[in-house]
């Protein structure tokens, strides 16, 4: 079996990320897309990512009849095979930014479940350390501020200045 192509390792990712097959994720992103916009996002990406695996596949058909070994390129060839060669590269670095676009968004989908499961536990630590900044001295009212720490002599205690 020749490489994955970057559709196929597309595919393998948005199925691994919410375990499910392709076509059900499909028909998810387009009958609910309000109910999983990272999922939206990434059928989306893989979307343009069928018409980018389609012309590497175009321009690799196209580079192999152009540069078959039994064949001598005319030299008016030799421009077409310059022009396919580039078209090639174009089309792969795109499908290679798709693929990166799609792993961002799991990613970011990830960071969001991580965020979404745990605010009782930040409100607590930033509780804790709210708390931790301003410690009430025993017998203070919770809602008085607590003196400074420094403190300096009084302005009326310095006495007169000339």
């Amino acid at each position: 079996m020749p490489d994955a192509t970057a559709l196929d390792q597309a595919t393998a990712m948005i199925e691994k990320a919410w375990g499910r097959p392709i076509e059900a994720l499909e028909s998810i992103a387009v009958r609910s897309p309000s109910d999983d916009p990272p999922l939206r996002s990434a059928m989306h990406i893989r979307a343009s990512l069928v018409v980018t695996d389609n012309a590497v596949t175009v321009h690799q058909d196209r580079l192999h009849a152009l540069t078959q070994p039994d064949r001598l390129p005319a030299l008016y060839d030799l421009e077409r095979i310059t022009e396919s060669a580039a078209d090639l590269r174009v089309a792969q670095a795109e499908s290679r930014t798709s693929l990166q676009a799609i792993s961002h968004v799991i990613e970011a989908r990830e960071g969001a479940a991580t965020a979404v499961r745990a605010p009782a536990a930040r409100l607590a630590q930033a509780a804790v350390a709210r708390s931790g900044q301003a410690p009430h001295l025993l017998g203070q009212a919770a809602d008085q501020p607590a003196p400074s720490a420094v403190s300096s002599p009084s302005v009326g205690a310095l006495g007169p200045h000339r």
